[in-house]
């Protein structure tokens, strides 16, 4: 692609997705080992083989046929062949789709260590992370580009040595950054695991010619002033803020979730930019407990249309469970567990608006922001019955992706999710018998309304990230 006829601009959650940064599962994903599993913020090991071809592979073509079917239409049968060796999904392979709507970032890495300037300073501070010898950092400098992007990623040297961590993390693209109009919002994490991922991200935005006309449009969120000086500074609070607890949904309108991985200090800095650079007018904080199984206020809502919105019931103010779990008022915290919403009006900072429940929000985005003159859906995680809510919330049955207003990308495993779509009208389809569809052209991309698109997930789940976090939307139409 020109960098003249590249455009940044994302407006919303549900516009039709034009272009977005993506990474598949790399050999580092496969090389996690149980024991560091945890420090890696995996919660299992995974079967790369599994996730690639069965599951991961899915998701991709599906991309494709929405966003550049040129690059997939008629070529499914190569594909999906023994001797292709799956190089169409590989970007150092001379198969690979190398398509310019649905970017690689193993591509975008590979394209900046070509520049020798680029590719001294970004190993210097790989190298300076990690804790790497000198002599180890002059052999990567005279490694080929294609092979240091890969290394930088999977941690591994030829010949299977491992010189440092992989990021196996790296496949949850919406955390290294988010574009807000046309600007993007570096990530600044809140775990060292993903330090590197997050420098190689900052590396690419400011130096490859994809984003040249942007390059002044990019947000550092800075660190809290002198915060090394504070005594013990493990127990004080850092400034961190990850992708997933931002979403833009409206031009004017972002939320930030205060959350396990998004500080206070990280949101309060990422309100200062946002009005500072008139990038917003408007943002709502949504604070939620800083727990695992929350993570990110992605990972407890998304939403479908512009008046549809699925949801983690228990979360809610408003809904009751059927069949609730249990709770003990006097030690359990399980009751006070309800997002603090407040909502920031630049000029007006001082006088927050507070909410007192999630729909009440997610009601007001779709009337106000949005315009919607219909009444506003909720579907609820496990179709909001205990145990199946909270379960199907940990395999991210609210963490979807939206290709366009109304056709969303889920996993298949979320059975009483599926069922609450299907009760609201939504048609549901598997991914390998969509695409089998899309390629015979027995239905086209137009023709998709109001459909969850189901996607394998027995491995690709255990990673604890839905498609909305694999995802990183560059340019989506108003």
């Amino acid at each position: 692609m020109k960098t003249e006829d590249f455009k940044l601009s994302v407006g919303s959650e549900t516009g039709k997705l034009k272009c977005l940064l993506i990474h598949s599962p790399d050999s580092g994903i496969g090389r996690v080992a149980p024991s560091k599993a945890q420090d890696w913020l995996f919660e299992d090991i995974l079967h790369l083989d599994t996730v690639r071809k069965k599951e991961y592979d899915y998701y991709v073509k599906l991309l494709l046929y929405f966003l550049d079917p040129g690059r997939i239409k008629g070529k499914l049968d190569i594909v999906d062949s023994e001797e292709s060796r799956r190089e169409f999904f590989k970007p150092s392979k001379p198969g690979f789709h190398n398509s310019d709507k649905v970017i690689e970032f193993e591509r975008l890495l590979t394209d900046i260590l070509e520049f020798p300037d680029t590719c001294k300073k970004l190993t210097a501070a790989v190298c300076a992370i990690e804790g790497c010898s000198y002599s180890m950092q002059k052999e990567l400098i005279n490694t080929p580009a294609a092979e240091l992007s890969k290394i930088f990623i999977s941690g591994y040297m030829p010949g299977n040595e491992m010189i440092f961590p992989p990021i196996p993390n790296l496949i949850f693209t919406r955390d290294i950054g988010i574009t807000i109009n046309n600007f993007i919002l570096l990530n600044k994490p809140a775990k060292k695991a993903r330090s590197r991922e997050t420098l190689l991200a900052r590396y690419i935005f400011f130096n490859h010619p994809l984003f040249e006309n942007y390059r002044n449009n990019i947000l550092e969120i800075p660190a809290t002033i002198q915060y090394f000086l504070r005594p013990g500074e493990e127990h004080g609070e850092k400034t961190t803020i990850e992708g997933g607890d931002v979403m833009v949904v409206s031009p004017d309108h972002v939320l930030i979730g205060c959350s396990e991985r998004t500080s206070a200090s990280g949101a309060s800095e990422a309100i200062k930019l946002l009005f500072e650079r008139d990038v917003v007018k408007k943002v709502t904080v949504v604070k939620i407990p800083h727990k695992r199984d929350f993570m990110h206020i992605d990972t407890i809502f998304t939403q479908i249309d512009r008046r549809t919105w699925v949801v983690l019931g228990s979360i809610s103010s408003q809904q009751k469970h059927k069949g609730s779990e249990p709770v003990d008022y006097l030690s359990e915290k399980r009751n006070k567990e309800k997002p603090e919403i407040f909502q920031f009006v630049k000029g007006k900072v001082d006088r927050p608006r507070m909410y007192t429940c999630i729909e009440d929000l997610l009601t007001d985005i779709s009337k106000n922001d949005l315009g919607c003159k219909e009444e506003v859906r909720f579907i609820y995680s496990g179709n909001n019955h205990f145990p199946f809510d909270v379960r199907e919330q940990w395999t991210d049955s609210c963490n979807l992706l939206a290709l366009k207003e109304g056709v969303v990308v889920g996993y298949d495993r979320n059975d009483r999710t599926v069922d609450a779509f299907k009760a609201k009208g939504f048609s549901v389809i598997q991914a390998e018998e969509l695409v089998s569809k899309l390629e015979s052209d027995e239905l086209s991309v137009d023709e998709i309304q109001d459909t969850l698109i189901l996607m394998p997930s027995a491995e690709l789940s255990r990673a604890r990230g839905g498609f909305h976090c694999m995802s990183m939307p560059l340019l989506r139409e108003n």
